[in-house]
């Protein structure tokens, strides 16, 4: 097939950040967290891979503490405490929404997996308008510290006051678990399989083939977007037939070999969020606006509830919900068995699949479910007290009736978390503000669906982890990690690699029984970053990004053993490596499933140059 010419400047990506927090729950100190031999190096999310060699090496970098990414012994330290309710006021728009379940059966995301809300980038017409910093371009040292997440608060609060919905991203990948709901990056669901003992892939779906080489399947062209505006595209799945994309106010069905178009459905205005999840026959569901926006009015509002059947490509209903006679402009949606839920400041509201509304905001409460995490199981982060004593109880709930199963009070002051993963149960925050890399992370908390206990608390230092989560308005919009096998996956910040001019980073793991690491360990290799997707079984599928001189690849990391085996392996032509290094696992949807993998973007805007081309998505297949 021919090559890809390399595209120009990515679309302008989310940067994650999380508000600042109260004191931390009242629990034994957590663990501490790795130290990975090499100092990680500050950055936006990761550099680039230059396309050709850095002229000289750095004089004499500086050497870090020995042992990182080994289990220590010394607790970490508390967090500092701040005052009561500090936070961020009102309604937060959020323009990545992560990748949930796909119906290919995929880890929720995050994975991901994606853009969170952040400055730098101008409101566009036809867009869910927040302002966005720019990630580092392709071919390009990426760089930078990690924006100040105080600062982001300020500016996204003031993009707030007149603006009301955000765009999501996620990773999709894929693969159906049998008998249970499909799930997409980032969101993992459930302990997998168990380990062959050779680094194998016996206990999950994925087998690696005999020859790994992959080539472009198929490249789709950026949509037209007019008046410099930047466009919400968020949402992408994979089932065994299509690989589906949203665009501009529509669904595409593409043939996933050939790239041809299958189906396509049209909506009334851009997607805002879409399902990271997929029931077993493959419905899914989005949120978008009524109507096209204009620059008199750049947003409607995110009212419509869509449920989208992604084997016949049709719309099946869309929903709205009102309080008095006004729609309610939703932030997230979700689904759970056969619960399709969304979330608010003004409150939940669910809908059988058939249709039927199954609850909506009590008008009376003073609680409201700001969102859901769906997968295996539902569960609320319901928003409880007036601004300056909030708290946040952490329900699972019954997905047909919305009775309460269990439930987590955190310590009043911590003003939002992420739904890490539901089964079982994992919640991340920024207690404290202490993340201090915009990363919306600080802590992962542990909790037994069952009864509602916390089991542990992870510590997990920004400068020293990179997963990302919003939590602001997307409950469920985390990203490179993964969770399986009663274990947490986090991937290490860059740091220096052995080789001359070479960064890399690891992915380490975490008992959720204990909050101790593992000590297993996969690396990345010299010049690659590795990411968690999700999982498969009791394997873990992770995306190498590559160095300037390679092509990037898919690999299964076994459960037991940690032993990686290459699935697929990307060209490394010029050509090729800058369509794929344009796009990135912090600010795209990654999916991947039987020797298929697609990344796409989450945004749309204008072209730089007549010239240059720019993808919506690009394909990858191994023979």
């Amino acid at each position: 097939m021919t090559q890809p010419p390399p595209p120009p400047q990515q679309p302008p990506q989310g940067g994650g950040f999380g508000p600042p927090q109260d004191q931390p729950p009242q629990t034994p100190p957590p663990a501490a967290g790795p130290d990975l031999g090499k100092s990680p190096q500050p950055g936006y999310g990761y550099p680039q891979a230059p396309q050709t060699p850095p002229p000289a090496a750095p004089q004499n970098p500086p050497q870090p503490p020995a042992g990182y990414g080994y289990p220590q012994g010394a607790p970490a330290p508390q967090t500092p405490q701040t005052p009561p309710g500090y936070g961020y006021p009102g309604q937060q728009p959020g323009p990545y929404g992560q990748p949930q379940q796909a119906p290919y059966g995929q880890p929720g995301y995050g994975q991901p997996g994606y853009g969170q809300p952040g400055y730098g980038q101008q409101p566009g017409y036809g867009y869910p308008q927040q302002a966005m910093p720019h990630p580092p371009q392709a071919g390009q040292p990426g760089g930078g510290k990690k924006f100040n997440a105080q600062m982001l608060i300020i500016v996204a609060a003031v993009v707030a006051i007149a603006l009301i919905i955000g765009g999501g991203v996620w990773y999709a990948s894929s693969g159906k678990d049998e008998g249970k709901q499909n799930d997409t990056a980032g969101q993992s669901g459930g302990t997998g399989g168990t380990d062959d003992g050779n680094g194998g892939t016996a206990s999950g779906k994925e087998k690696a083939p005999s020859d790994p080489s992959a080539k472009v399947l198929f490249q789709v062209p950026a949509p037209e977007v007019k008046n410099d505006s930047t466009v919400v595209v968020s949402g992408s799945w994979l089932t065994d037939k299509a690989y589906v994309k949203s665009g501009i106010a529509r669904i595409v069905g593409y043939d996933r070999d050939k790239g041809g178009e299958l189906w396509k459905i049209p909506l009334a205005g851009p997607v805002c969020q879409a399902s990271r999840h997929v029931t077993d026959d493959n419905l899914t569901a989005v949120l978008y606006q009524p109507a096209m926006p204009t620059k008199a009015d750049p947003s409607h509002g995110c009212s419509q509830i869509a449920l989208i059947d992604l084997d016949a490509g049709k719309r099946l209903w869309t929903k709205t919900v009102k309080t008095g006679d006004q729609l309610i402009n939703f932030d997230n949606i979700t689904l759970s068995g056969k619960t399709v839920a969304v979330g608010s400041t003004s409150g939940g509201a669910a809908f059988d699949v058939s249709g039927k509304l199954l609850w909506s905001p009590k008008p009376a409460d003073s609680c409201y479910d700001a969102g859901y995490g769906g997968g295996d199981k539902l569960v609320a982060v319901r928003k409880c007290g007036s601004y300056d004593q909030r708290q946040l109880h952490i329900q699972t709930i019954d997905p047909k009736s919305g009775k309460v199963i269990s439930e987590y009070k955190m310590t009043e002051g911590i003003e939002y978390a992420s739904i890490v993963s539901t089964n079982p149960l994992v919640v991340a925050a920024d207690v404290g503000d202490s993340a201090g890399d915009g990363s919306g992370i600080s802590d992962f908390f542990s909790i037994d669906g069952k009864t509602g206990k916390l089991r542990t608390r992870i510590s997990a230092p920004g400068e020293q982890f990179a997963a990302r989560c919003e939590g602001i308005t997307r409950v469920e919009a985390c990203n490179l990690l993964a969770v399986g096998n009663d274990r947490l996956y986090l991937p290490t910040e860059e740091h220096d690699g052995t080789g001359k001019y070479s960064q890399t980073n690891e992915i380490v793991a975490f008992d959720l029984a204990t909050g101790k690491q593992t000590g297993q360990r996969a690396d990345a290799g010299d010049g690659y970053t590795i990411s968690p997707l999700r999982m498969d079984g009791g394997n873990l599928i992770a995306y190498k990004r590559p160095p300037y001189d390679k092509g990037g690849q898919i690999v299964s990391i076994s459960g037991a053993g940690f032993k990686e085996t290459t699935l697929l392996q990307n060209p490394a032509t010029d050509a090729v490596r800058d369509v794929e290094t344009s796009m990135s696992p912090e600010y795209s949807e990654f999916l991947y499933a039987d020797g298929h993998l697609f990344m796409s973007k989450v945004y749309a805007s204008k072209r730089s140059t007549v010239r240059d081309k720019e993808y919506l998505a690009v394909g990858f297949g191994t023979s």
